[in-house]
């Protein structure tokens, strides 16, 4: 069977023939790879063709595909069960290796998705605060629960609109959009109502690679201390990417609660959130903040988890050798185009990197907004032609494993060199 006719069966059934958006290549105008396994570096699709992997399941592979320690932890735990709804020791112990690295951290609860982390830090947040009002910032993705869905109005603060059908305007009214990197519009924010919660990616992964500016990231925290709100850093995605302490190796700022997720769960679904005690305390039982889940803290995810940050620890200068992969990879895209004279942005954090086909630099989402994104599915496809697999959209992350070996990182140089030439 070939990826299109699989594909084609696939959307009989389930709709739109994927279970997450981006998965469709909708904005790349192609038919997705459906895959068959993963190794190393590589992904292999069903037709046996092999690319060089620069998704990694959007982040959590840090190690690459079937990375046999995980991978042995998670078999030899499933042999033992995969879901008690009950303790396990494997929570208390991956719980004390994630506090380890965030000292100003007290505890954390682990769930099974991003989603639910970020919905539950909020709504803790709110209660610690005793305030609705919560803001966030345009092209940050913080998940698809109801009161993040909204897109900005006409202004860059406003009430939220809701940006999904099937969202009542009553749930995001209280939440407002500001301009990432840009403290005035947050300031406005805090005149115009009683906010009790920022939520913001501190390195923007969801809008492409957009890290945050210290000023700004450093002025959140000084809003929030100023009016009593509680400042919610989602690292979801950059946590155990950037560094092994997510943004705080580049900005030093502690934030009242941090939401992890994909590299702790090692590839198994696990995210979880953690604070200062007295924000923690206030969760279901000890408080009355709710939140729970029959699946978190499985004991095949710690499992996997603990696997994972454990070899993170055990690997000597693990973010500077995945660093050095990530900037070759952006060198590489730089000069190849400029050498064809298309105009291209570069960054990276540590093991994740990005790109955008726009003239001028991107510091929100809208610069992002401003990219070519007929160019970019236009690279996408010549890319892929010549097996490497890039996230099939102009706004999202790319990643780099340990595993990603020099004729890959060659391959890659010379599939960049020869599709700019071709565009």
């Amino acid at each position: 069977m070939t990826n299109k006719q699989a594909f084609l069966e696939a959307k009989k059934y389930i709709p739109g023939g994927v279970d997450s958006p981006v998965r469709a290549f909708g904005s790349v105008g192609e038919d997705p790879l459906i895959i068959d396994h993963g190794k190393d570096e590589f992904l292999y699709d069903i037709e046996g063709k092999q690319y060089v992997d620069y998704v990694l399941s959007w982040g959590p592979l840090i190690f690459g595909h079937c990375e046999k320690d995980i991978e042995n932890a998670v078999i030899n735990t499933a042999k033992k069960g995969l879901s008690f709804g009950a303790p396990c020791l494997l929570e208390t112990e991956l719980a004390k290796l994630v506090l380890s690295k965030f000292e100003w951290l007290d505890k954390i609860r682990f769930v099974s998705s991003g989603t639910e982390a970020t919905m539950s830090a909020i709504r803790l947040g709110r209660g610690f605060s005793g305030k609705d009002g919560i803001v966030k910032f345009e092209g940050c993705y913080h998940g698809h629960s109801d009161s993040l869905l909204v897109k900005a109005g006409s202004g860059a603060t406003t009430f939220g609109y809701s940006s999904s059908l099937g969202v009542p305007e009553d749930i995001v009214k209280n939440t407002h959009l500001a301009t990432y990197n840009d403290l005035e519009s947050v300031e406005k924010c805090f005149k115009n109502a009683d906010i009790g919660v920022i939520i913001v990616e501190p390195i923007a992964g969801n809008m492409g690679l957009v890290p945050g500016n210290l000023e700004f990231l450093e002025g959140l925290r000084k809003i929030c201390d100023k009016f009593g709100a509680v400042l919610i850093f989602d690292e979801v995605m950059s946590g155990f990417r950037a560094s092994a302490t997510g943004s705080y190796e580049f900005n030093k700022i502690k934030a009242d609660i941090i939401t992890f997720g994909k590299v702790i769960g090692g590839g198994m679904p696990c995210a979880a959130y953690a604070g200062k005690k007295e924000i923690m305390d206030l969760i279901s039982p000890l408080g009355g903040v709710y939140q729970a889940g029959t699946l978190s803290g499985n004991p095949v995810a710690m499992a996997a988890g603990l696997a994972s940050l454990n070899k993170i620890y055990a690997t000597p200068n693990l973010y500077d050798e995945l660093g050095k992969k990530s900037k070759f990879i952006i060198d590489t895209l730089q000069s190849s185009a400029n050498e064809a004279g298309i105009p291209l942005q570069t960054d990276m954090r540590g093991s994740m990197w990005g790109y955008f086909f726009n003239e001028n630099p991107v510091k929100n989402y809208a610069d992002a907004l401003k990219s070519d994104t007929k160019m970019f599915a236009k690279f996408h496809a010549q890319m892929l032609k010549r097996g490497i697999y890039l996230a099939p959209s102009q706004f999202e992350t790319s990643f780099v494993c340990t595993k990603l070996s020099k004729d890959s990182l060659d391959k890659t140089a010379s599939a960049v060199k020869e599709s700019f030439k071709a565009l």
